[in-house]
């Protein structure tokens, strides 16, 4: 109740200043000061535009009055004062703006050094391409019984428990108004993911929440019971995660309540931790069978996975066995290294892990080595909340693209980082009831709408702009970087992009492919034995 304290003293000052007003008029400036804040308070609990307001009366129109109540606030601030932010607040402030449908041009130039290394931009045309529809999509799983128009710009993967109730519901929302997907994170479908009927991902990670049995291992009828509901549009299988790659999911004990526990099947109050490994299989050819196993008891919705790229042999092990065994993932997810998270070690959060530019780089590289390109489609995550952002990733290879931030930023999250702590003071990633009530649902909803929509029309603003009409004709030449103050590169200059099916007549003079395509393997996600040969002989 400490975030009350300053509203509730205002209360009873006015009341205590009234009195002593009806006997002595001198006290009326005091009636005045603490009456008009307590209006203020007032105003703050009854509107429902902003979730910080409401949690925060009084206080959240005061900087220093925030930072004294806790370390979210202080955290927030502070990162908001260092010129190097965790997210950067021009990227906040872009998709605030663009949730609340309010202007987001702005005067003067560039807030970028164009002349600094690593600046990035998209070549214009002469010829600008008209103005056409926004809603740009592609059909996922065109070979199955049920395909999927997705959208090119969906909700990333996060679970009922990082995320709270009324922040899931705003999510699911604005997806079912704006017809794109929310991808369930790996806490398994909740009552909230459901309650707007907005198309969902369904996420299964190795702790198998939503369809595991009573002693956690992977069950086909209670996976059946969720897959084949038509509120689920695909079925994607977590490999990694960016944040924590390698680690599993990791849910704090205060954050499991009864509600949470009932929706994964694990017991409640206890720290919820997802293995490491998957427990269904342990080599490239069983993942491809789980994977047909899944679209198969689903009743033919596209089926794939998301990783995020570690060792490079265990992804060529992947590539190997869809290319032997011709059983093939409707879609693959890549997950950055750059990637949020509501917990992890700090070590993982900043080292480990193949950043999502890379990362893709090598999965579309190898899918069109193997001539599956066109077979297999590819989405990325990690850190995109912009049209350039969009437009970037798309250029390096994905046919889509997730964000977890932008969405969380839409829907009022402020970055305090206080995600593993239960005491979020915007009412997204909590699970205390007093906090995340006060989010209003319709209100935020609107702005996940608003933003999906504002970010695609200012994408297809980008490609006309480029003389193009979808993003699917972007390409690596479109996309320019500096690389030092008197050198341009394009995309397609700077990095080596494979021909179709290059990889079938022979390894490529690539780094990568040359020190580990050979010595992979499919029945195996070992590392090869000449592993520490290469090593020591310098070829990797």
């Amino acid at each position: 109740m400490a975030r009350y304290t300053v509203y509730i003293l205002s209360l009873i000052l006015t009341l205590a200043a009234l009195t002593l007003a009806l006997f002595n008029p001198a006290w009326w400036w005091a009636v005045v000061l603490s009456g008009a804040l307590a209006v203020v308070g007032t105003c703050d609990l009854l509107q429902k535009r902003s979730t910080l307001r409401r949690n925060y009366p009084i206080l959240a129109h005061f900087r220093y009055g925030l930072e004294s109540i806790g370390p979210e606030m202080r955290q927030y601030f502070i990162e908001a004062d260092t010129a190097e932010t965790p997210f950067s607040r021009q990227q906040r402030a872009l998709v605030y703006q663009r949730s609340k449908s309010v202007i987001d041009t702005r005067p003067f130039g560039t807030l970028h050094d164009v002349y600094g290394v690593d600046y990035e931009w998209i070549n214009h045309s002469m010829i600008p391409a008209l103005h056409g529809p926004h809603d740009f999509r592609l059909v996922v799983g065109e070979e199955q019984a049920q395909p999927y128009s997705a959208s090119v710009f969906n909700i990333s993967a996060m679970s009922f428990g990082s995320l709270s109730a009324n922040a899931l519901r705003a999510m699911n929302k604005g997806a079912k108004r704006g017809g794109f997907y929310h991808d369930t994170g790996e806490g398994s479908i909740s009552p909230y993911h459901r309650e707007h009927g907005g198309d969902l991902v369904w996420e299964i990670g190795s702790g198998y929440f939503g369809c595991r049995d009573d002693d956690g291992r992977f069950s086909e009828e209670r996976f059946v019971e969720n897959a084949t509901d038509p509120q689920v549009k695909m079925i994607e299988i977590k490999l990694s995660q960016g944040a924590k790659p390698g680690h599993g999911g990791v849910l704090p004990a205060p954050k499991v309540t009864p509600e949470i526990a009932l929706t994964r099947g694990v017991p409640p109050w206890v720290e919820c931790v997802s293995p490491a490994q998957h427990g269904e299989f342990n080599n490239p050819c069983g993942l491809l069978e789980f994977v047909a196993r899944l679209r198969r008891l689903s009743g033919g919705k596209p089926t794939g996975f998301k990783l995020a790229i570690g060792h490079p042999w265990e992804w060529f092990g992947i590539a190997k066995a869809m290319h032997e065994t011709g059983v093939l993932p409707d879609f693959i997810v890549v997950d950055g290294a750059e990637g949020g998270t509501g917990a992890s070690p700090a070590e993982f959060i900043d080292h480990v892990g193949v950043p999502m530019h890379e990362a893709l780089m090598l999965v579309h590289n190898t899918l069109v080595g193997l001539g599956l390109r066109d077979r297999v489609h590819l989405a990325a995550a990690g850190r995109i909340t912009s049209a350039f952002d969009i437009a970037r990733t798309m250029a390096m290879g994905a046919d889509w693209c997730n964000s977890g931030r932008g969405y969380m930023f839409a829907v009022g999250c402020i970055q305090a980082q206080t995600c593993h702590t239960d005491h979020c003071p915007t009412g997204v990633a909590t699970q205390d009831p007093k906090r995340w009530k006060q989010l209003d649902v319709v209100d935020k909803s609107d702005r996940v709408f608003n933003y999906h929509q504002n970010t695609l029309r200012a994408l297809r603003d980008l490609l006309c702009a480029a003389g193009l009409e979808h993003p699917r004709q972007v390409g690596p030449e479109h996309i320019l970087r500096r690389v030092s103050p008197t050198e341009v590169r394009s995309m397609a200059a700077l990095y080596r992009f494979l021909k179709p099916g290059e990889l079938l007549s022979h390894v490529p003079e690539h780094a990568v492919f040359k020190a580990f395509w050979a010595v992979s393997r499919s029945d195996s996600f070992a590392p090869p034995d000449n592993v520490r040969a290469m090593r020591d002989s310098k070829v990797i």
